[in-house]
């Protein structure tokens, strides 16, 4: 009670983190809203009364308004995980995928120095995704949704998870039908990937550490390109062997996204 009365008043001492925990809490509890209304009552009347004289303006305008008609409304798992501002980024991701195994069955492997156009792509084709699901560019309500209480670490995880989705059923499927590579080459490498662009956003920001990330990687990779070889970086990096050096990549990142949870509620 003592946190809702605190609140109530708007009370400038208390923390910033405290307030967003507590209107995260206030968004799916409605007995602490009922008190949080008790305490403005009581700790605020000037705000009590102001609400009450705004409503009482409002309410002959809103019952001559006409009343659109009736949406049914989505099951509330649904409103967390999908959103519109959804679309744009996720049929870029889908697009960009579908354009990666298309190069996949065309390029032949011999252009590569005998790899898997895909086993080149498929490390770093998640981060198109990520970049794009927090870039200001695509999403017309940033905004709006940065202001949100949670517009943290859990909003990221959500969008995250929603690329992964998105790209990793389409790798998955073409690597069982060609057999050019095992689930393990391409998914641990994706990952440890995905979770590094994670820890590094919470420093530069995730839509450039993604970008970055995808350059660097492109830099290693362009010179298979022009010369038609795999450079011995590359080999080095791609061998079944070197499988467990991405687990720890991805666990490294994982460890280094918890620590720094705090900080993507100011991203």
């Amino acid at each position: 009670m003592r946190l809702l009365d605190d609140y109530a008043r708007g009370d400038a001492v208390m923390a910033a983190d405290t307030v967003w925990a507590l209107e995260a809490h206030l968004e799916t509890c409605a007995p602490c809203r009922s008190r949080l209304a008790d305490s403005v009552a009581t700790e605020a009347p000037g705000i009590a009364g102001l609400l009450d004289t705004v409503r009482a303006g409002l309410e002959p305008q809103l019952d001559a308004a006409v009343r659109g008609p009736s949406r049914r409304r989505r099951p509330r798992w649904v409103s967390a995980w999908m959103t519109p501002v959804m679309a744009p980024w996720l049929a870029m991701t889908a697009v960009v995928t579908l354009t990666a195994l298309l190069l996949g069955a065309v390029v032949p492997a011999e252009v590569f120095g005998g790899s898997s156009t895909m086993s080149l792509i498929a490390p770093v084709l998640p981060l198109c995704g990520v970049a794009a699901s927090w870039s200001r560019g695509l999403d017309p309500a940033h905004e709006l949704t940065a202001s949100t209480a949670r517009a943290g670490l859990p909003l990221l995880l959500r969008r995250t998870t929603a690329v992964l989705v998105v790209v990793l059923p389409g790798l998955l499927v073409w690597g069982w039908l060609t057999g050019t590579m095992t689930a393990a080459q391409w998914l641990l490498p994706s990952l440890a990937f995905t979770s590094t662009a994670l820890a590094l956003g919470s420093v530069v920001g995730v839509t450039r550490a993604a970008t970055g990330l995808v350059a660097a990687w492109g830099v290693v990779v362009a010179p298979t390109w022009v010369t038609g070889r795999v450079p011995s970086v590359l080999q080095l990096a791609l061998q079944r062997n070197q499988l467990p050096l991405w687990g720890l990549l991805l666990a490294l990142g994982i460890g280094a996204v918890i620590a720094r949870r705090n900080a993507y509620s100011t991203l």
